[in-house]
């Protein structure tokens, strides 16, 4: 199949310019997208240009990451109904840096024959005046047709009009094309489809700037919903999933996809994975079989976290979500997790099921004692009752004799005892010395 063909069936075509498919064919070309610095890390929204240079580079093609120190410090109108607020240029730095570092994770800079590049547009633009910027691009690009771009008319009749600055932010990003095309050779710019008006002025730029030389393509991806509407890449609070895993975590980015509905599931695994066309076909085919089991979902939470976040998070997510919501915690998976993913746990259970012990200057607690003092059970009675039916676990071991103690010495990571009632009833005793 086609790149633009593969594109197509997976969602990430809306708006190509003509003949773009046929001469990526026939031609290795170098493709762009810009990021604008305006946070310290990227969000899955961010994915689907990423997933872009991703394919390209797939196929032989050179993907170009833009770091847009420049355009950052402008502020994008396309999709805003008010001005961006300005950030320092220091902050800008910090965040440009943070990013580079995160598209690291995704392009393969080290490979031989089409290694990825990043370049940031900053580079160029603090060479440029004023004076020089009008006569270099602003003599090429008419009011009218910078009038006619949807997010300007968009913005021009809100309440809150656009400045100046803003309005001439189509020229600065298609300067950036203008200057790829022309140092790095680069012919094709990808982005979402709020994008389509900028990327269009950088073509307009090249041909009426150039003479001669090899032709430019652009295509974008559709801006990406979730089925009932909401914006995809926001919680129910309406919060970001960030790349950072400080920002958010990798057990919480693995339960955004675990959660999405059937129809997201059937389209993101398309858009958010490289997995294979057949074998996407055949997960859709058999969750349509047993939805209930939401094999999809755990297939594209899988394959999403992998990519993001590398295979040991994906496993301690998996391993997180285990013992959250699955009906057996083994002691091998409970030794595996370190204090930051135990009160990790800890924030996600019902406050209910979390219990404290103080176990200052006391000898080994018998377990009858435990289950009572921390109310897992009503009384003595019914822990020794529970026990003897072997319906008790602590750290992952049944227990059934009612004489048996715990010590200090047993707690996980110094300081929890984790206590299984059943299969679907879980605790954690945090310990206090």
């Amino acid at each position: 199949m086609k790149l633009i063909e593969e594109l197509r069936w997976r969602g990430l075509i809306q708006d190509i310019m003509p003949e773009t498919e046929e001469y990526l064919e026939k031609h290795k070309v170098k493709g762009y997208v810009g990021f604008d610095p305006t946070s310290n890390s990227l969000h899955i929204g961010n994915l689907v240009p990423i997933m872009l240079l991703g394919h390209l580079q797939r196929r032989g093609h050179t993907p170009v990451a833009l770091i847009g120190g420049a355009t950052g410090m402008i502020g994008d109108p396309s999709g805003k109904s008010a001005e961006r607020q300005f950030l320092s240029e220091d902050i800008l730095r910090y965040n440009e840096r943070c990013i580079q570092k995160q598209l690291r994770r995704f392009l393969d800079f080290e490979r031989i024959e089409n290694p990825a590049e990043m370049v940031n547009n900053y580079d160029w633009f603090k060479e440029i005046d004023f004076l020089s910027f009008l006569r270099e691009v602003g003599k090429y690009i008419t009011v009218n047709y910078m009038m006619a771009k949807d997010s300007v008319k968009t913005r021009i009749s809100g309440d809150s009009g656009i400045s100046f600055t803003e309005f001439t932010y189509q020229l600065i990003q298609g300067y950036d094309f203008y200057w790829l095309y022309t140092h790095k050779n680069v012919q094709l710019q990808m982005a979402g489809a709020d994008q389509w008006g900028n990327i269009t002025t950088g073509t307009t730029l090249i041909r009426k700037k150039t003479t001669e030389g090899e032709p430019v393509f652009a295509f974008t991806a559709p801006l990406i919903t979730r089925e009932d509407g909401t914006k995809f890449g926001k919680t129910a609070d309406g919060q970001n999933i960030w790349i950072d895993e400080n920002r958010t975590s990798p057990f919480h980015f693995y339960q955004y996809w675990l959660n999405i509905s059937d129809a997201d599931a059937e389209k993101y695994i398309k858009i958010f994975t490289f997995l294979p066309i057949n074998e996407i076909i055949q997960a859709i085919e058999a969750h349509r079989q047993a939805p209930h089991l939401r094999g999809l979902q755990r297939l594209l939470a899988k394959e999403v976290t992998m990519i993001v976040h590398g295979e040991d998070r994906l496993r301690k997510a998996e391993m997180l979500t285990a013992f959250l919501f699955g009906n057996q915690v083994t002691s091998e998976m409970l030794s595996a997790l370190i204090s930051e993913e135990w009160e990790e746990i800890c924030r996600n259970m019902h406050e209910n099921d979390r219990k404290k012990l103080n176990f200052q200057d006391r000898p080994p607690i018998n377990i009858l004692d435990l289950l009572a003092e921390t109310g897992i059970t009503p009384s003595k009675g019914e822990a020794r009752r529970i026990v003897t039916s072997g319906a008790i676990s602590i750290n992952g071991v049944k227990l059934t004799d009612v004489a048996y103690t715990l010590a200090l010495s047993d707690t996980l990571v110094g300081r929890y005892f984790f206590v299984q009632s059943g299969k679907k009833n879980k605790y954690i005793v945090e310990i206090s010395q």
